[in-house]
């Protein structure tokens, strides 16, 4: 018993709520399926910056299409294999076939583009500025999906694409210029983004997803007869045919994740590839960041976390 006669503890009326700060070990602390999600999460940030770290050991002596055709092709290796025999023919069927092929052309053509960057520019640095991608989707969102943008979402929109500026340094000679064509990659993943959400209501993540492979598949399987290199070693044909490999695995994890737990929870996670990207470009590259690009990760890292955030609290109020 409290000097006033009220029941002291956790059996008090009048308790303050637990502090939001402890949600994420709360929910870590359940069985399932979070820590699961979170595991998915943790390979996902492995295996994507694979392919980024794959392709920059692969890139300077092998054509940058051949890499992608490698990668779409186990990519949709993947996807014929685990996801048809579970869905049969109807996962084929699309109900906006148009719009389907056009972003995974715009797909494609921002996964080339980031290939040939990864060339020039350190894993972790080209990691963290396509996490711009999200940003970009928040400044599209009034336009094409008539989504109302809040000052706090435009105000990460703009602390963003300074974190994005200083790690690039423009015009003053701190980062090789191909670091802008990974801005341009992530304006494409970003409309990609935008197609998706109006794809969701329309047909299923797995169609969206084979629509994806089939497509980028086909494009970069139009090169082939004019930029085909045999692969020289044993060890460069296996880290090719780990391109397939790492993509669809991270893709198959990041997606189990998103179904497993709440979207709210999982989100965050993502960001989780900015260390596995530095982890592995130090591992494989001895490539240290700078302190410029350390300080623009973490402001696009906030401003991202920060969007998120304030889209969450929207949608809880409009809920």
């Amino acid at each position: 018993m409290t000097p006033d006669g009220d029941v002291a503890g956790p059996l008090r009326v009048g308790n303050p709520p637990m502090p939001k700060r402890f949600n994420l070990l709360i929910e870590l602390s359940k069985p399932s399926p979070h820590r699961k999600a979170v595991l998915f999460m943790l390979a996902t940030a492995l295996l994507i910056p694979a392919v980024n770290a794959d392709v920059a050991y692969l890139s300077h002596r092998y054509p940058v299409a051949q890499l992608l055709w490698a990668r779409y092709a186990g990519h949709l290796g993947f996807m014929l294999l685990f996801f048809v025999p579970r869905r049969g023919l109807s996962i084929f069927q699309s109900t906006r076939p148009g719009l389907q092929a056009s972003r995974s052309a715009i797909f494609c053509v921002g996964s080339f583009v980031m290939f040939y960057a990864l060339g020039y520019v350190p894993v972790a640095t080209a990691t963290a500025v396509s996490f711009t991608a999200p940003l970009i989707v928040t400044a599209l969102s009034p336009h094409f999906l008539k989504e109302t943008v809040r000052r706090r979402n435009w105000a990460a929109v703009l602390l963003g694409f300074l974190g994005t500026l200083i790690i690039v340094r423009p015009g003053i000679g701190g980062m090789h210029p191909a670091a802008l064509l990974i801005l341009i990659s992530a304006l494409g993943s970003a409309t990609t983004q935008v197609m998706s959400r109006k794809l969701a209501s329309h047909d299923s993540p797995e169609t969206s997803n084979l629509y994806m492979a089939s497509v980028g598949f086909f494009l970069s399987s139009l090169f082939m007869p004019w930029v085909w290199t045999s692969p020289n070693a044993v060890v460069d044909a296996v880290f090719m045919s780990a391109l397939g490999l790492f993509g669809g695995c991270g893709h198959y994890c990041l997606v189990r994740a998103f179904e497993i737990a709440p979207a709210p929870f999982v989100a965050p996670f993502n960001y989780a590839q900015i260390v596995g990207a530095a982890l592995l470009g130090f591992i494989c590259f001895r490539q240290i960041p700078d302190a410029g690009t350390l300080m623009g990760t973490c402001i696009i890292v906030i401003s991202g976390l920060g969007a998120l955030s304030t889209r969450q609290r929207s949608s809880a109020a409009r809920a």
